[in-house]
């Protein structure tokens, strides 16, 4: 049920990424201007990922009018499938946001236009998009305030006690939120997440198409602890953003006065679009084409996080198993799994980007 304001005296914190989670949301993809040959082999490792986040908790995989029958024959024993309408299927940005005061989840559903609407965005109509978030909620059955900021999930990134991390060129960008600046913006986070401080990084990951979120250059382990999205090849364009980044992160403190202990993530060797994968999409006027030797966003940081298991992207690259190894150190209490993200990156998305994971209540902090 959507609610009044927030009220002066609660005090509601965004949950982070790295608290217990219950259940999962995936979408079914088939935009035949977007997904090579109609979806079919993007279908197949969603299926996959449904599948192995379903062996750890529950999975809901949200599906059109078209596709239900599809998708049910596909992994109707393994998950819930709901039938859903939506533009595309990048849940992460388009869902909730959860939010708890250590007795109860509630949400924030915030307005999307598909990465900057009209002026450089990336695909349009976007209005059943915006809807995705209310239509989760009332099926989960969570209370939720309505936000007229836009905001992407993967475009912020918390660690649950007051620290925010943030891209100046997708928050405050034009196509977003042209009337709003920083203080203005900061205030809003404040509002409904609790947050103390933002720390904002210049830009995101090279060529990002969604403008440079922030979940293909960061992530939180916990709080003070984050890991980077790095290269040390200094002709790669990523090498300038990964170290502003760096400087900036190195040079400030959290909301509690900690000074972050960062891990860099070498990334695997740059990829990508093949002219096999461009030209099995299907060019529609007013939807970013798919063009061959377009760099994909590959990254070791774009991961997604359960309760017990980390599931990694796999690039087929001999990083790999290094940065495996080193989630797997950093995270000692969690199993690090892989899934290959070939396909989704032709998508212009990232693993993390394709899941909502609903919150445990967690422990007030």
């Amino acid at each position: 049920m959507q609610l009044t304001e927030i009220s002066a005296n609660e005090r509601f914190r965004l949950i982070a990424e790295f608290e217990p989670t219950s259940e999962s949301f995936l979408a079914w993809p088939e935009r035949r201007d977007n997904w090579r040959d109609g979806g079919k082999p993007a279908q197949v490792m969603f299926r996959k990922l449904a599948e192995l986040i379903a062996q750890y908790q529950p999975v809901t995989v949200l599906v059109s009018r078209e596709q239900y029958q599809n998708a049910y024959y596909q992994i109707g024993q393994k998950t819930k499938v709901v039938e859903m309408s939506f533009d595309d299927v990048w849940l992460k940005d388009t869902g909730p946001f959860y939010i708890t005061n250590g007795r109860e989840i509630k949400a924030v559903d915030f307005k999307f236009n598909a990465w900057g609407g009209l002026l450089d965005g990336l695909y349009f109509p976007w209005d059943q998009d915006d809807l995705v978030a209310q239509k989760v909620l009332d099926l989960q059955a969570i209370d939720y305030y309505k936000a007229e900021l836009i905001l992407e999930g993967c475009a912020i990134l918390v660690d649950g006690e007051g620290t925010m991390i943030a891209t100046e060129e997708v928050v405050l960008s034009e196509g977003r939120n042209i009337n709003l600046d920083k203080n203005k913006i900061e205030k809003i986070f404040g509002h409904y997440f609790g947050i103390e401080k933002v720390i904002w990084l210049q830009d995101g990951y090279f060529m990002d198409e969604t403008g440079g979120d922030i979940d293909n250059m960061v992530n939180f382990i916990a709080p003070g602890e984050i890991v980077l999205t790095w290269t040390d090849d200094r002709t790669d364009p990523q090498f300038e953003i990964s170290q502003r980044a760096y400087d900036i992160l190195s040079s400030t403190t959290d909301a509690k006065g900690r000074s972050f202990k960062i891990h860099k993530m070498q990334m695997p060797t740059p990829l990508y679009l093949t002219d096999e994968e461009a030209h099995g999409v299907d060019p529609i006027n007013g939807r970013l084409p798919r063009n061959a030797g377009r760099r994909l966003t590959a990254t070791y940081v774009n991961y997604i996080t359960l309760t017990d298991v980390i599931i990694m992207p796999w690039f087929n690259d001999p990083q790999d198993a290094v940065a495996q190894e080193k989630l797997q150190r950093l995270y000692p209490s969690r199993q690090i799994l892989t899934m290959p993200v070939r396909e989704f990156l032709n998508g212009g998305g990232g693993l993390h980007t394709l899941v909502i994971n609903t919150p445990d209540l967690p422990k007030d902090r």
